[in-house]
């Protein structure tokens, strides 16, 4: 049964209030792959009556009021992903598209929406708790470089006047909130609760061992003070080490306790057993659904957490390095359950999570003395302690295939490679090749220069060409056809437009044709968006080149797809700039050939080849 959605679903249940109302930026969809509905199913258990409030509309206050104050408080979300990148491409142009929009289309939600619907609500239940939550305010949460104003903002609870911000994944949070809330406790009292964030005055706080970031003044007017808090508070997002971290705004001060434990496997497998009804309400039929849900309706959700940690991606920012598991029951009994759905063919799209192939730690130590400060699990090279194995995850795998009722299990959300040739025993790769993949694998090199792959966090391209030796040798065992797809980012950090050429080279090379290409996206709270603002490695401290203009970045795209006719003056103009002028021609070794009525360039100096070039001009 899906949560009251409205005050007339409401008073069908024969409530006259209820203790939540849950906003959300989203179309209401109650999936576990929707945080909005892992939260909400969690207070429910609990015993909380909660009302899902979806898309208000923020232009009045009809929406907010139809529920009268609730009588714990409201929680607010921005929706699965961040309300400005689900707005705006990387060129900050609106998109038209909305995948968790019910009919798909933009426009439902606000720009920065947690922080417009908490001013709402502030002023119409000025004595309301107000708790947020979810990637928006969790990427947030410290004083952050925004990319859409290109200005240093504060804390989002400053410019939200929530009182808690939940951070990470916040199960264990909502339990312990709902539950101090119902017996009477004061928000303050909230105050002691790891994985949290909440605003003071300074001459209120009471000293403890805490770790003083630079100032949201200081970030704002100096980028050296803004990289050097950019590590600080990546270095201590870990449960098992991590310490409270204040940052001055003005008279108040931020205050971060240090992050929540992640979620055991028994408590995963409680969290993965609610009733969920995997789907959306029937309001949203006529609006032809909600399309983000198609592709994740019958996945399987197995792990957390990402040791993998690449700079550019907010994972370990918000979800934590450290991998926690499902039991094998748990996820054998979520598939079985797809089997008395009616929309159910036989098809599981996914068995995966951040990273689909982790089930192990990544090593012994983690376990009592956290992840290691500021290094890669690994890259540049896999670390020495790494535990590696797939034994469990294709014992599970096996269980699925061998399910009555089900025909195909896919793997499709993202491999680590490099992981996966650490495993000295290829059962798993030769069962991924045989059984999991549905024509194509898609993994990540992101590039291919050792220079800008080092920035990114990410492993050396050697791994990436041993993967696909060994995986085309598979598939041709398997007597499939197959194909690995690489996802490639250009103008990351660090990436000149040399790099940007080598890369080119790259892909010609290995006979790359990218349909799409990815530009790097400065998105809150990620140790490349330091790099971008700053152009400082939050690191080391050196400088970092950094692309930035519209035309470098037009280049550097274009570059990966110098196939394409339309994209040739582009591509020449870059490789001019790159001064790499041999490769504009008809050679075999030329990435373009030249514009029409113009002959290849030609190389300066005393060469032979030159001497004799102008000896045949001559003649």
């Amino acid at each position: 049964m899906f949560l009251p959605m409205n005050a007339a679903e409401m008073r069908e249940r024969g409530w006259d209030e209820v203790d939540f109302v849950y906003v959300s930026g989203d179309s209401y969809v109650d999936h576990p792959s929707f945080g909005a509905a892992i939260i909400t199913r969690v207070l429910e258990d609990c015993g909380c009556r909660v009302a899902f409030l979806a898309q208000p509309n923020w232009k009045n206050d009809r929406d907010f009021t139809q529920f009268g104050k609730p009588r714990l408080g409201f929680m607010v979300s921005a929706g699965n992903i961040d309300s400005m990148v689900a707005h705006y491409t990387v060129a900050k142009r609106r998109r038209h598209d909305d995948a968790y929009t019910a009919g798909g289309k933009n426009g439902k939600r606000p720009d920065r929406a947690v922080t417009v619907y908490c001013n709402i609500l502030r002023r119409l239940y000025p004595d309301s708790p107000i708790i947020i939550g979810g990637l928006e305010a969790s990427l947030r949460r410290f004083a952050h470089y925004d990319y859409w104003s290109d200005s240093v903002m504060p804390s989002i609870l400053f410019d939200s006047r929530a009182d808690i911000l939940v951070y990470g994944m916040g199960e264990l949070q909502t339990v312990e909130i709902a539950k101090r809330l119902s017996d009477g406790y004061p928000i303050e009292a909230l105050h002691d609760l790891r994985g949290i964030c909440y605003r003071i005055k300074t001459e209120d706080y009471t000293p403890k061992s805490a770790v003083d970031l630079p100032s949201y003044e200081r970030v704002r007017e100096n980028k050296r003070d803004y990289a050097i808090a950019a590590r600080r508070e990546l270095d201590e997002a870990d449960a098992v080490r991590g310490r409270t971290l204040i940052q001055r705004h003005g008279k108040y001060l931020l205050v971060q306790n240090p992050p929540m434990p992640p979620l055991d496997t028994k408590q995963l497998d409680w969290v993965y057993s609610l009733p969920y009804e995997r789907g959306y309400p029937k309001c949203y039929d006529n609006l032809g659904g909600v399309p983000g849900l198609s592709e994740v309706l019958f996945s399987i959700t197995h792990n957390r957490g990402c040791f993998g940690a690449c700079n550019f991606c907010s994972l370990a920012f918000h979800q934590g390095r450290a991998v926690t598991v499902r039991s094998e029951e748990s996820i054998v009994n979520e598939a079985k359950s797809f089997l008395k759905d009616k929309r159910f063919k036989g098809v599981i799209s996914d068995v995966g999570g951040p990273t689909a192939n982790f089930r192990l730690p990544s090593c012994e130590k983690q376990k009592k003395a956290g992840l290691c400060k500021g290094r890669h699990c690994l890259a540049p090279k896999p670390c020495a302690n790494m535990q590696v194995s797939h034994s469990e995850y294709l014992n599970i795998l096996r269980r699925l295939r061998q399910t009555e009722g089900i025909k195909k299990v896919f793997i499709r959300s993202g491999i680590r490679f490099d992981y996966l040739m650490e495993d000295e025993d290829d059962a798993f790769f030769e069962e991924l090749v045989r059984w999991h993949i549905s024509g194509q694998l898609r993994i990540a090199p992101e590039h291919c220069s050792a220079a800008v792959l080092d920035k990114m966090g990410k492993p050396h391209i050697g791994a990436y060409k041993r993967f696909c030796n060994k995986f085309y040798a598979l598939t041709e065992k398997a007597g499939k056809e197959q194909y690995v797809v690489p996802y490639l980012m250009s103008s990351h950090p660090g990436s000149t437009l040399r790099d940007a050429v080598e890369l080119a080279l790259f892909c010609r090379d290995q006979g790359i044709h990218p349909k799409q290409v990815q530009d790097f996206y400065p998105t809150p709270g990620t140790i490349s968006t330091a790099m971008f603002y700053t152009g400082l490695d939050p690191y080391t401290l050196s400088e970092v080149y950094i692309p930035k203009t519209e035309e470098e970045k037009s280049m550097q795209r274009a570059l990966l797809q110098y196939f394409i006719p339309a994209n040739k003056p582009l591509v020449i103009k870059a490789l001019r700039k790159a001064g790499r002028t041999d490769l504009i021609g008809s050679g075999k070794k030329c990435l373009v050939t030249p514009p029409a009525g113009q002959h290849p360039p030609q190389k300066k100096g005393g060469g032979k080849k030159d001497k004799f070039a102008r000896y045949r001009r001559k003649k």
